[in-house]
């Protein structure tokens, strides 16, 4: 089973992006780090430097990877890019939130504080 799962919708977006970056070699990371106004804070970039310890997933075609210390976190976060009149963007929906800040972008996990901030609304993914 994967860590994670990722919508086709939000796939099909990301490899719009990827191609636009020109650099045949970027993969997605997809992480979390302490912080965020709930604890912890999602992370998703594009990178090309994958270590050992780091999951690697190949979903609908697209490589994704997660760092190992993530990974708790991640287990059945579901990913998906929803299109409105206004923009679009992606949204994350994690199982083992137990809150999660207004913004989106931040949650208390289950089994950990984290390390909670204040929220600026301003999270780049």
């Amino acid at each position: 089973m994967n860590v994670i799962t990722i919508s086709e919708t939000a796939v099909d977006k990301i490899k719009a992006m990827l191609a636009e970056e020109e650099a045949p070699n970027l993969f997605l990371r997809v992480g979390v780090k302490a912080g965020g106004c709930s604890g912890f804070s999602y992370g998703m970039g594009f990178d090309d430097d994958q270590n050992d310890t780091d999951e690697v997933m190949e979903l609908h075609g697209l490589k994704v990877v997660v760092d190992a210390e993530s990974k708790k976190y991640l287990y059945g976060v579901e990913i998906d890019y929803q299109d409105s009149g206004m923009g679009g963007g992606f949204t994350i929906h994690n199982p083992n939130a137990v809150a999660s800040c207004g913004c989106g972008q931040s949650f208390k996990h289950k089994e950990e504080e984290g390390h909670a901030e204040k929220c600026d609304d301003k999270v780049e993914v």
